[in-house]
């Protein structure tokens, strides 16, 4: 099947059927885009939910963008947005219609607490799945708990918390860099005078 199609159809039925918001939409993301198209890896999908959680604007659209352009580049892009788009741009024109009078039906309000607990359910899959690939060390247990914290305890601004984290990632990047070179550096020098010392071992040995 061409990509571009696939790119609609697949962005089409995640606009259509995810309940929530885009946060809820990342298990089925998961499932289509790792285990049945295979277009990135775990790893890879983590990068793409960080890159497009901490962009302006809506989370969903910003992941079909950006998968867009990943797989066919600007008309990737377009088609995937376009597809994600559609579905809850008609129904949002056919509930607007009717919600303010259907507002305090006892069916329409059961139904919207169903959805929510769906949508709850759908945000706790993805940070069960996601959780493995994106916490693998000291520092990314710190930053997952302080990013919590800041957020859901001391109400700080999400933005705020998300420039915050960034700085402390490529700085943490940086030292852990320096680090590397400075070991290999010592390591290459243990090396070299460990060979210098069995060289004049052997010399000495030959001499006598």
């Amino acid at each position: 099947m061409n990509v571009l199609i696939e790119l609609f159809i697949v962005f089409f039925k995640l606009g259509a059927f995810t309940i929530g918001g885009g946060i809820a939409m990342l298990p089925l993301l998961q499932n289509t885009l790792i285990e049945e198209k295979k277009w990135f890896t775990k790893e890879e999908f983590v990068d793409i939910v960080a890159v497009c959680q901490s962009l302006p604007g809506v989370v969903a659209i910003n992941m079909a963008t950006y998968v867009g352009y990943k797989k066919k580049g600007l008309i990737g892009s377009i088609v995937a947005t376009f597809g994600v788009t559609i579905p809850s741009f008609v129904l949002i024109l056919i509930i607007a219609n009717g919600i303010t009078a259907l507002g305090d039906n006892r069916t329409v309000m059961g139904a919207m607490a169903g959805l929510r607990a769906a949508a709850l359910g759908l945000v706790a899959v993805a940070i069960i799945q996601l959780a493995p690939s994106a916490i693998k060390s000291i520092w990314s247990v710190l930053a997952a708990a302080g990013a919590f914290i800041l957020i859901g305890v001391l109400n700080v601004n999400t933005a705020y918390v998300i420039l915050l984290f960034l700085v402390l990632g490529v700085a943490s990047a940086l030292i852990g860099g320096k680090k590397t070179a400075a070991a290999a550096e010592a390591a290459e020098a243990g090396g070299a005078d460990s060979s210098a010392g069995k060289a004049g071992s052997e010399e000495g040995g030959g001499r006598k």
